[in-house]
């Protein structure tokens, strides 16, 4: 069994621990979308790792896909006709509950990752795999505007946390929006009537790809929609898995010389957990770890 507090002080084998069973998820998913003509792709980090070292970054704590949005909605839409496996759970944000979370995770039901945002929140608290839309921009300029402010506005009400090292200006405009509506109800109705604004515009007329819930620069980044329309398989670990055709002109758009590896005092992991657990169901843990009572 692995169990690690603080991930930023966790050993190799730990963070190795952690990556197989994401793995594992990785893997179910790519079951998923074989068997039901789904197109999903590694991007970020993972895209990095499939290149670079043939797997995942060695410490690298999570797995990032790409689907293109049509695709997106309907493994969420038809989800529980696709997976007879209860142990794993596809989670987005709703009505009811929030992950703080601007995508959608599968979840391993059988372990345990409470990280620190959520850990007030009554939600799915397994070790998980981020699954990115990737939209369409609008051709006119004016609605290219009006998707981006929706795209800003669902980021700020659905994450419901001020950014991280985004600067005071923006950690002000977040700031504001989130003190004036307070109540959960509202925030989800501000949300939600923003997403549909922002996906309204998302067709594949459009001549620009966008990332637009993943951060305040991916939203004003346009992408090549190309680069995305094909996939092409590469060694990950003991499998192969999808990159997009176009992977090393994104990576480059967005890290530079992504081959280059970054100095040592950079190779941290990236989430703030108060426990993870890879043979423990999160739901041990409440009370004790998430939803304490004060």
């Amino acid at each position: 069994m692995t169990k690690i507090k603080n991930l930023s002080q966790a050993s190799p084998e730990q963070m190795r621990s952690l990556q197989k069973k994401e793995l594992e998820i990785l893997k179910y998913l790519k079951k998923i979308c074989e068997e039901n003509e789904l197109k999903f792709f590694l991007g970020g980090g993972s895209c990095i790792g499939t290149l670079r070292h043939q797997g995942f970054i060695p410490w690298d704590d999570d797995v990032d896909v790409f689907m293109l949005r049509d695709d997106y909605e309907r493994l969420y839409k038809d989800w529980n006709k696709y997976s007879q496996n209860k142990k794993y759970s596809l989670c987005r944000s709703d009505e009811t509950h929030n992950y703080r979370h601007a995508a959608m995770t599968i979840n391993d039901n059988d372990t345990t990752f409470i990280n620190f945002r959520t850990q007030d929140e009554d939600v799915n608290q397994g070790i998980a795999v981020d699954i990115i839309p990737i939209d369409y921009l609008a051709n006119g300029f004016w609605q290219r505007c009006w998707q981006r402010w929706n795209a800003i506005i669902f980021s700020i009400f659905i994450n419901q946390r001020l950014p991280d090292n985004q600067g005071k200006v923006l950690r002000l405009l977040t700031e504001l929006p989130l003190a004036i509506i307070r109540a959960p109800q509202k925030r989800y109705k501000v949300w939600k009537r923003a997403e549909k604004r922002m996906i309204k515009y998302s067709s594949k007329n459009g001549n620009q790809a966008v990332e637009l819930v993943t951060g305040l620069k991916a939203i004003m980044r346009p992408l090549k929609p190309e680069w995305f329309e094909n996939v092409r398989y590469e060694k990950f670990e003991d499998t192969e898995m999808p990159i997009a055709v176009g992977a090393e002109k994104y990576l480059t758009l967005i890290f530079g010389d992504y081959m280059k590896m970054p100095p040592v005092e950079s190779r941290l992991a990236k989430h703030h957990t108060a426990l993870i657990d890879t043979e423990k169901s999160f739901t041990d843990y409440k009370g004790k770890y998430y939803l304490v009572r004060k």
